[in-house]
């Protein structure tokens, strides 16, 4: 569905949205290709909610986090009892096999990008009371610290970066970055358990991911799963082992909110002040390479740096973590590698001179709307307004003309993959709110000089 007319139409386009996806205790992303709950999903919900329905917001997270393992761990799916046809479903994860899963609700086995301390930090800021903000931002601060700890204790190593372990780990499920590590796995077919594609019944195939890439995560799950998701079994012989710079930065920066969350509170901050220290000091000395004037993933497994310019170079502006002198290098390579028009910039998955850059096809090419959150979020920090003000307008543009989908092409501006999408639709709100200046912003970084 096309949205045209002003931006208050656009609002309540995206609010129908949502609440067409809405669960009655979560967000779905999509009702017929993702009708569970996801995890960094679920965190963006919740920012696009908070201004219009802040007791939605708040019950997004806590949802969330009510299937959080013992051990920290927060699950990258948590599975709602009602209908939905979804592979991988609860039964092929078995996650009960694990100690530190909850019994109910039934989850998946890994995580995704850790963007709920930003999420809980924008929630707070647009809640009308105070003071039942700094309640809510209490109740959830021993959840975040848990989960941050995990990364660390579990996935970190000696300069701070945080590993991941499965492609869907990284949110960039089928990303050319993981061509190499997944080209290393190569099972025989009896060791590849028997499946069948939900997600090709609900979007074209030309937009998803390949079979071979689903009989590798496929694997991975199951390797996984055969060790009962114990982070010691796993780690001594896993074939999938990346440093991923979207990943790593948005911990940075989720550590940084953590510790503005702490002291709203009155609560200790210096760990997480440590561990943003920690890891941006890591992506910095591991993932800048000065010949592409960009930061590179790194292969945990090889120890060598990935060598393939995707949107994931750009991210560590989210996170500060770059000086002025590499943050105008970044937006040099950036006024290239994005797609420019006359309604502003499309950000591409994947760099187009690159020869996998398949439009359409997942994150092999395709312009995401969280692709142009994290980016423009970053180029506002350090004062490039205007850049930032054209992903803006790059984004809203698309979804006006397109209406609320999975991802588009950059080229053409065409929507593809999953319909009514409702991370779409909350960016598009926080992003129209942060517009009108309807969130407060005396929480917000200082531009960086």
């Amino acid at each position: 569905m096309a949205v045209t007319g002003s931006h208050d139409e656009l609002a309540a386009a995206a609010s129908a949205v949502l609440e067409r996806n809405w669960m009655g205790h979560a967000t779905r992303p999509s009702p017929r290709l993702y009708p569970h709950q996801w995890s960094w999903d679920s965190a963006f919900m919740a920012m696009g909610q908070a201004l219009a329905d802040p007791q939605r917001a708040q019950q997004e997270l806590r949802s969330l986090f009510a299937a959080q393992w013992s051990n920290g761990l927060l699950p990258h799916i948590v599975f709602s009892e009602g209908p939905g046809r979804y592979f991988p479903g609860a039964d092929f994860w078995q996650s009960g096999r694990c100690p530190y899963a909850p019994r109910r609700p039934q989850t998946s086995g890994i995580v995704q990008p850790p963007v709920h301390a930003l999420s809980a930090w924008r929630v707070f800021e647009r809640l009308p009371d105070r003071d039942l903000g700094r309640a809510f931002l209490a109740e959830l601060l021993p959840q975040l610290t848990a989960w941050h700890a995990y990364l660390y204790r579990e996935r970190a190593d000696e300069h701070g970066l945080v590993e991941i372990w499965h492609p869907w780990e990284s949110g960039m499920d089928n990303s050319p970055l993981w061509d190499a590590a997944l080209a290393r796995i190569d099972p025989a077919p009896e060791q590849i358990p028997s499946y069948e594609r939900i997600d090709l019944d609900y979007a074209e195939v030309d937009h998803r991911p390949t079979d071979r890439e689903y009989d590798r995560y496929v694997f991975l799950v199951a390797s996984m799963r055969d060790r009962a998701y114990l982070p010691d079994r796993i780690r001594a012989d896993l074939p999938f082992r990346v440093q991923d710079a979207l990943f790593n930065s948005i911990l940075v920066r989720a550590n940084r909110d953590l510790a503005r969350i702490a002291r709203e509170v009155g609560a200790d901050h210096r760990q997480f002040d440590d561990w943003a220290a920690w890891t941006a000091g890591g992506i910095e000395a591991r993932m800048w390479s000065e010949d592409e004037g960009l930061y590179l993933d790194v292969d945990a497994c090889t120890g060598e740096r990935i060598g393939i310019r995707t949107f994931a170079g750009f991210t560590p502006l989210l996170a500060g973590v770059p000086d002025s002198t590499r943050a105008a290098r970044l937006v040099a390579e950036l006024d290239t590698f994005a797609v420019a028009s006359a309604d502003g910039l499309l950000v591409p998955s994947l760099g187009r001179d690159d020869p996998r850059f398949e439009p359409a096809r997942y994150w092999r090419g395709p312009a995401w709307p969280v692709v142009q959150w994290v980016l423009q979020d970053g180029l506002d920090q350090y004062g490039y307004r205007d850049h930032a003000a054209r992903l803006r307008a790059g984004l809203l543009a698309v979804v006006e003309r397109s209406g609320f989908w999975e991802h588009y092409d950059p080229t053409s501006g065409d929507a593809n993959g999953g319909e009514h999408f409702a991370w779409t639709a909350a960016i598009v709100l926080d992003v129209l709110a942060a517009g009108s200046g309807a969130a407060r912003r005396s929480g917000e970084p200082a531009p960086i000089p």
